[in-house]
């Protein structure tokens, strides 16, 4: 279908992209991964039309419809669900767009003024109507009833406005509006940023099911090992192909590691070997002809290149964590709104030293609103939250932590206020850790994009010894390697923490305590993520068991109720017609002589 072949692009700031070659396939599902700023986007955008390669070229196959779903969702939240849908059919949209103002302008005070302009509004409206049929324009409202079940609304649902949805349904409605363009191949950028875990598991079901070839960026690990069955990895600009999910191409990659390993060994020591005996006798009489020609084949023979080593960088280590009382956070009998909408109704939990909970829910439920109540950041309607007593030193992370970065300090001055005693060597290697690299360090905060600061906020942060770590979704923004840093360093950290996070795989790595916030409550899982899945399976398995008894009850309660009905209606079609109930019908002469025969 599609072919990237010997892709290269150089921007003014440098090369991003050197040598990049790999095909999209009929049934394929592709994840990009590399570190932030590996050229994965840019890929994205040369595939779409969006930019050209320095070099190289994308062949095609005909003239596939490529549909790219960026990471801003194009939605407009006033218009209704069926009219954002609507946009996706280009003139038909227009011309229905234009109709609807129109209609409006016919209804207006200047029409209802001036004759003339209210029959050219007419004349318009009967042109922009047989254009509107032209296009088949009434069969799209056809096949928009056909999608709106396969992305989860119902024709109500429909007649509301986008604006009235959250982020994970907006998603949707983006997704929906792709589709009804029939793409040949569908690009997707980062589709699963700010979706809770329930929207990122319908999705994955959603793509495993279709049948358009598709290519997905993402840091999500889980759904990159759903989802895929193809990774392509971009590394100092080359590409390269495996073929499997997230998981096995780690597998694959690690195995031609290691056997490009022992090939450029054994080589190594094979022209070693050839060079001292070249060297031995150069100059001898009997053999300085034989040297003369191993060296000349030594040079014509192709060397194997050492194994390209991984771009994660050095490993980062939490601050000893000062020591603490067995209770670090307590939340107890707690009562919460947001709004007219309660999150908390007599919710309790206590955290002791050495949790690491990871909280969840849904969109909404209240978990970032958990944590700034424990941090005392807001005041608890009813019941209490709030840090331990003894000596506990709390750690903070939210969303819009950037917004207390002083923006006139450069970047590499940022984390040397925090550890004045560190090298400038060291600074900038934990800088890098966190995407930071090259001239980046020097610039001004300022000058940075909103996740850049988000990943300074959190490298400072971390930089400070504190016994609690509260994080609200310190994985935004972090490519994989960065991803894999931080767990690393929670898994080793000796104090206690409180996460909110909707990558499945970090809470896997990370906690070991899931607490799930459920209509008002927070039930506490004791054990780590798998468990917590094992469990909620286990709840669905009885809670369907109820429902199938429940669903056999009141199907013997209906057979029952049934029988009782054709019991009554027989009974009653045996009675001879005006008997009363109660009353015994009266014998007919005839019946009188016939029962005197037989007695």
């Amino acid at each position: 279908m599609l072919r990237l072949e010997r892709i290269g692009k150089i921007y003014p700031t440098g090369e991003v992209l050197r040598d990049v070659t790999w095909e999209v396939k009929a049934g394929d599902r592709i994840g990009l991964v590399g570190v932030n700023g590996a050229g994965k986007s840019t890929q994205m955008r040369i595939i779409a039309g969006l930019e050209e390669p320095s070099s190289g070229q994308v062949v095609k196959q005909g003239a596939p419809r490529i549909v790219y779903l960026q990471q801003e969702f194009d939605v407009d939240p006033r218009r209704t669900v069926r009219q954002e849908l609507f946009q996706a059919f280009g003139e038909a949209a227009e011309v229905l767009n234009r109709q609807s103002e129109v209609e409006e302008a016919m209804g207006g005070e200047a029409a209802a003024a001036d004759p003339e302009l209210l029959n050219r509004l007419i004349e318009e409206l009967g042109n922009l109507q047989s254009r509107f049929e032209a296009l088949h324009g009434y069969e799209l409202d056809a096949r928009i009833d056909k999608l709106l079940p396969t992305i989860g609304f119902t024709p109500e649902g429909a007649e509301l406005r986008v604006g009235d949805y959250s982020g994970g349904w907006q998603m949707r409605i983006a997704l929906g509006k792709i589709l009804l363009q029939e793409p040949d191949l569908l690009l997707l950028d980062e589709p699963t940023n700010h979706l809770d875990v329930e929207t990122i598991q319908w999705l994955e079901d959603y793509l495993i099911g279709q049948t358009v070839p598709l290519v997905v960026i993402s840091h999500d690990r889980a759904f990159l090992d759903r989802v895929c069955n193809q990774i392509v990895e971009t590394e100092r600009g080359v590409s390269r192909s495996y073929l499997g999910n997230y998981s096995q191409h780690l597998e694959q990659k690690a195995l031609e590691r290691e056997a490009g390993q022992a090939a450029f060994e054994r080589q190594q020591k094979e022209l070693a070997s050839q060079q001292a005996y070249i060297d031995r006798f150069r100059a001898s009489a009997t053999r300085s002809t034989q040297a003369k020609s191993r060296e000349k084949l030594l040079d014509k023979v192709e060397r194997i290149e050492a194994p390209m080593e991984g771009v994660s960088g050095p490993r980062f280590q939490f601050p000893p964590a000062p020591r603490s009382g067995r209770q670090v956070a307590m939340i107890d009998n707690l009562t919460h709104s947001y709004g007219e909408r309660i999150l908390f109704l007599g919710a309790s939990l206590e955290v002791e030293r050495g949790d690491r909970i990871a909280f969840v829910g849904p969109n909404g439920a209240g978990k970032s609103t958990l944590l700034r109540l424990v941090m005392g950041l807001e005041q608890p309607e009813e019941g209490h939250a709030g840090l331990g007593e003894h000596h506990v030193v709390a750690g903070y992370f939210e969303q819009n932590q950037a917004e207390a970065l002083d923006l006139s300090r450069r970047v590499v001055d940022t984390l040397f206020e925090a550890v004045p005693d560190w090298t400038q060597t060291q600074v900038r290697s934990l800088l890098g850790n966190f995407g930071f690299s090259n001239d980046t360090v020097f610039k001004e905060v300022g000058q940075l994009s909103g996740g850049e600061k988000a990943r300074l906020a959190l490298a400072l942060m971390l930089l400070t010894p504190c016994n609690l770590l509260v994080l609200d979704e310190p994985t935004n923004h972090l490519d994989i390697p960065a991803k894999q840093m931080l767990e690393d360093a929670l898994m080793a950290y000796d104090g206690a923490a409180l996460l909110v996070s909707h990558d499945r795989y970090f809470i896997s790595r990370v906690a070991n305590r899931i607490v799930e916030l459920r209509d008002g409550e927070l039930v506490l899982y004791r054990g780590d993520y798998a468990y917590f899945q094992e469990k909620k399976r286990e709840e669905a398995g009885e809670a369907e068991t109820r429902r199938e008894e429940q669903r056999r009850l009141d199907k013997r309660e209906a057979n029952r109720t049934k029988q009782q009905q054709r019991k009554s209606a027989r009974r009653g079609a045996s009675e001879p017609e005006g008997a009363s109930e109660g009353e015994t019908p009266q014998e007919s002469p005839s019946t009188r002589r016939s029962r005197g025969k037989v007695a």
